[in-house]
């Protein structure tokens, strides 16, 4: 007899509609059968965390968020820090395999059946908070979103998004997506602000919070890597192949889709609270909440415009330049007669002139590559990644050890704490491992940093101060040296007084702390 194609989407409302609660042991043998039954259909990697089974615990198993990230507060790297609080967000998966056979190639699943495994991250309390004591602007922190009948909707009045319209928005059906909850939410902040030095590029944020029974969004793909954390409730989601090779990877989001475009879903899934979801860019998907529970998820993201293609859209240009300087072969001239056999309008001509115009652009393109600044071109990227970051969120430790935690102040009429130096035996570090970076643009160089970004995107212009050519070397020795802390003695410096003026100066900037506070 022909077995009937069932979705899992469909065989979770069998379970959760047609039967009576079933015990622990029986729904762990029906999650472990649709486990194997997703696997098995779509090749979609699904993860089932079992209460029988041991597992490394990287928190939110038995620790709440704000103790776990005390804890990570206190490791000595923020590298190591980074790397363990990624291991957290996609536990039980390793993260070397997630990024050897999952990352940028297909979608993966984790079901926790554990609804407070990312509890304190953000919460429907915390948005309304926000709501009622921050500045949120519509279209600006706030969207208004709806789609019915196939037609996606934004309803963004001007001004100020106050409780009173937000929440009568939401009565009436429409999703609620908090563009920047980092400005607001000093967990999602910190949480960002290490995970980024685990991607080597800008991490954001969206939050999401959808009524029962509604969808807020059309099917579309992003041009970001998408990590759906699901915080309260459930949501039905349905992610589908990108549609061709052109949109495998995208450079840009897609515009909105209707059904007929997308073909089937790859995975159809219920995400409850506790579980993660995770794809590509260029992956097609879309979520709607069951009838019987709102929705609110925050969608991680990462990788915007960090492929090979957009460091070579850097190169290249800066190869050419170069390359017309330095070498006659790109500064002679083009055939009198080019435009007689060259171009769309000549493509099918059967003319020899063709194929020896095409050798020759082929040999200037492979010497054009003797010519490619790439390390200058990676500092140019490393520039934006820089003006793209969150600034560091200091814990305790870094804070009284680093100039925004000193003591100094006015107390009964006069300024207390003043006077305390820096010494050649005073050991020093840079802040965290990514947070500075030297930059050179051929004339001078310049010391480019995080430590005074906003916490809202692009709200400031880069930070960067000019290091003396004489410093250079003693910036490059603390960078690398990290994470251990070394002597202001130490510093490659002309004199003693270079060491000083420049551990000063660094120090002032915020770009390093000392091992004990001054």
């Amino acid at each position: 007899m022909e077995r009937k194609h069932m979705s899992a989407f469909a065989l979770y409302q069998a379970i959760s509609t047609d039967q009576p609660p079933p015990a622990k042991k029986t729904f762990l043998s029906f999650i472990l059968t649709l486990r194997c039954f997703i696997s098995f259909t779509y090749g979609v990697l699904v993860l089932q965390n079992q209460e029988d089974e041991e597992e490394e615990c990287v928190g939110g198993d038995g620790e709440d968020l704000e103790a776990f990230l005390a804890d990570l507060a206190k490791v000595n790297n923020s590298r190591e820090r980074a790397s363990k609080l990624f291991q957290w967000l996609i536990n039980p998966i390793p993260a070397k395999s997630f990024f050897r056979e999952t990352w940028e190639k297909k979608p993966i699943l984790v079901q926790r059946n554990n609804p407070d495994y990312y509890k304190g991250l953000f919460s429907t309390a915390e948005f309304d908070r926000i709501l009622r004591q921050e500045d949120v602007q519509y279209g600006v922190n706030l969207d208004v979103t709806s789609y019915t009948n196939g037609q996606r909707e934004t309803h963004n009045p001007p001004g100020r998004a106050l409780p009173f319209t937000v929440w009568d928005f939401y009565e009436a059906g429409c999703s609620l997506r908090m563009l920047n909850p980092q400005a607001f939410s000093s967990t999602v902040w910190n949480v960002l602000s290490i995970l980024q030095e685990q991607f080597g590029s800008m991490a954001g944020a969206n939050v999401y919070l959808t009524p029962p029974g509604t969808q807020g969004f059309a099917p579309h793909y992003d041009d970001i890597e998408a990590f759906v954390v699901q915080l309260e409730g459930k949501k039905h989601w349905r992610v589908y192949n990108p549609r061709t090779e052109d949109e495998i990877l995208p450079v840009l989001s897609s515009p909105n889709f209707n059904q007929a475009e997308i073909g089937k879903p790859i995975l159809e899934v219920v995400l409850e609270a506790g579980d993660l979801l995770y794809f590509p860019r260029g992956f097609v998907h879309q979520g709607d909440c069951l009838p019987d529970a709102h929705s609110l998820h925050i969608t991680v993201s990462s990788f915007q415009k960090n492929s090979w293609g957009d460091l070579l859209q850097k190169v290249v240009p800066a190869a050419l330049e170069i390359a017309m300087e330095e070498d006659v072969e790109f500064r002679q001239g083009l055939p009198l007669d080019y435009l007689t056999y060259m171009g769309v309008q000549n493509s099918d001509k059967d003319d020899p002139r063709r194929t020896k115009f095409f050798s020759r652009v082929e040999s200037l393109m492979k010497k054009l590559t003797n010519y490619a600044p790439v390390d200058a071109a990676v500092d140019q990227k490393s520039r934006d990644y820089l003006h793209d970051c969150l600034p560091p969120l200091l814990s305790p430790e870094e804070l009284a050890s680093s100039v925004k935690g000193a003591p100094t102040r006015w107390e009964r009429g006069q300024v207390m704490d003043v006077g305390a130096h820096i010494t050649n035996q005073t050991r020093v570090r840079v802040l965290r491992a990514g947070c500075a970076r030297l930059c050179s643009d051929g004339e001078a160089v310049h010391l480019y940093h995080t430590i005074d970004n906003s916490r809202t995107y692009h709200k400031e212009e880069p930070k960067s101060f000019e290091i003396k050519a004489e410093h250079t070397d003693a910036v490059e020795f603390l960078i690398h040296s990290y994470p251990k802390f070394v002597t202001v003695g130490s510093l490659p410096c002309d004199s003693a007084e270079d060491r000083i003026t420049l551990a000063e100066q660094l120090f002032e900037r915020g770009i390093i702390h000392t091992a004990e506070p001054l």
